[in-house]
């Protein structure tokens, strides 16, 4: 069998199919999309998937398949040698998989996947940033691990279900709840010191940021969630650290733009302030920092509409603003 994978690494759904390849020694050829080129939207990729997503699948240069879980149960059926622990035999057992995977989509892919659209990266993609909408979708995703905990993971397996050996529901989830990681302070970049960083995003509240206290708000009550996603891990690496190691290199790309508003905003905020301003070098970066934006902030709020726009965010989107 011929199989050509089309994926971009930053898709959860991506790397949940090209972990399982790797993992089960299934041959294929690896086709790149690059989402923030906007390659899924060219016509030559809606020859393979008119929906215009990743992943998608060609066997044999005739048959395509697209939408994540369809391709998982495809190749654990049709690829030999995949262990049937990935997609058992047994009807009972498929039946409760396939539970799992249909409540996926319209709960925790829901909330994980839309929050990180509305706090990160969505201007990568043209649209505005929605806090108010991240509020909601938040609300979802801890809803969503709540029941992960409560109905499927058991004192008695490391898996779903109470398995003791992973499922293509445990990697479709992990991978999901994975993108989190784009807010682990282990991959942040260190250009300001973290509290001068995290003080410009809460003066201002306007370019959201997701630090270690939002990662660890999300996760830290589900001490299960959180030895199930180890577990799924060592089940499946080295591959399953691999693959995501994409994800983590681009969290730097994605961050860049933020940080470069950021730092406008101090620049902009010292430069307003620069007539009244003292030179005091003991205070350090993060006290002066916070002498400058306390001030800013102030002076901004008795300012109405536009005429409270800082000229040096200039075409900013007003999300950021």
């Amino acid at each position: 069998m011929e199989l050509k994978v089309y994926v971009d690494r930053l898709s959860q759904p991506s790397r949940a199919i090209v972990i399982f390849c790797k993992v089960n020694k299934i041959d294929f050829e690896e086709v790149g999309i690059d989402l923030l080129k906007g390659q899924h939207l060219t016509p030559e990729f809606k020859e393979i998937n008119p929906m215009g997503k990743v992943p998608a699948i060609v066997v044999d240069g005739k048959f395509k398949l697209f939408e994540s879980h369809a391709i998982l149960i495809f190749l654990a059926s049709a690829c030999p040698g995949v262990a049937d622990h990935w997609y058992p035999a047994d009807p009972y057992r498929r039946a409760e998989i396939h539970s799992i995977l249909d409540w996926h989509h319209s709960n925790l892919r829901r909330g994980s996947a839309e929050f990180i659209q509305n706090t990160l990266v969505a201007p990568f993609f043209g649209r505005p940033l929605n806090p108010q909408a991240a509020v909601e979708n938040e609300k979802v995703l801890s809803s969503s691990l709540s029941k992960i905990e409560a109905l499927w993971l058991k004192e008695s397996g490391q898996f779903l279900h109470g398995s003791s050996q992973p499922s293509i529901a445990d990697l479709c989830l992990v991978c999901e709840i994975m993108q989190l990681e784009l807010s682990s302070s282990e991959h942040q970049l260190d250009v300001l010191s973290v509290h001068a960083f995290t003080l410009i995003f809460c003066l201002f509240r306007s370019i959201p940021f997701l630090g270690e206290t939002d990662r660890n708000r999300i996760l830290g009550p589900f001490k299960k969630i959180q030895r199930w996603i180890e577990d799924t891990k060592n089940a499946t690496n080295p591959y399953f650290d691999e693959v995501h190691q994409s994800l983590f290199a681009a969290k730097a790309k994605l961050q860049m733009p933020m940080l470069s508003i950021a730092l406008k905003l101090f620049w902009g905020a010292r430069d307003s302030r620069r007539q009244n301003l003292r030179h005091e070098s003991s205070r350090g970066l993060s006290a002066n920092i916070t002498s400058h934006l306390f001030w800013w902030k102030s002076h901004r709020q008795k300012q109405k509409g536009e005429a409270s726009r800082p000229k040096y965010l200039g075409n900013a989107p007003r999300c950021w603003s």
